[in-house]
């Protein structure tokens, strides 16, 4: 974990373009390469989560994907938030990862895992 912040006030208002915002930013860094900033609404409180019937194919899917060498040890982390079937083993080279795990946050929004 590279830094984390609370954040709100007129200029957090104007940057989500919504009054009262109050986020929990927690930023992820490895040695080196782009981080990643992830984003909980602690007010308002009253978005709605992404729906439990989502597909990949349907037009509101999102997924962001994160490549690591230990897609076996973060399953063990995040076994809780598996979308079914869980880790897949991809042998050939056609979509160019060799395991792969979709995972959902607890408002329902896609993250794929990925072992080149």
């Amino acid at each position: 974990m590279a830094g984390g912040s609370e954040n709100y006030g007129a200029e957090q208002d104007g940057l989500n373009n919504l009054f009262g915002a109050r986020l929990r930013i927690t930023a992820l860094r490895v040695g080196r390469g782009p981080g990643i900033e992830f984003l909980e609404y602690l007010a308002p409180r009253d978005g709605r989560p992404a729906p439990a019937e989502l597909k990949a194919n349907d037009l509101a899917h999102w997924q962001t994907t994160l490549a690591t060498n230990g897609v076996a040890a973060v399953a063990g982390v995040l076994r809780a938030f598996f979308v079914p079937p869980g880790a897949v083993e991809q042998p050939g080279p056609e979509l160019s990862f060799r395991c792969g795990l979709l995972v959902r946050d607890p408002d329902g929004h896609a993250l794929r895992l990925v072992e080149p």
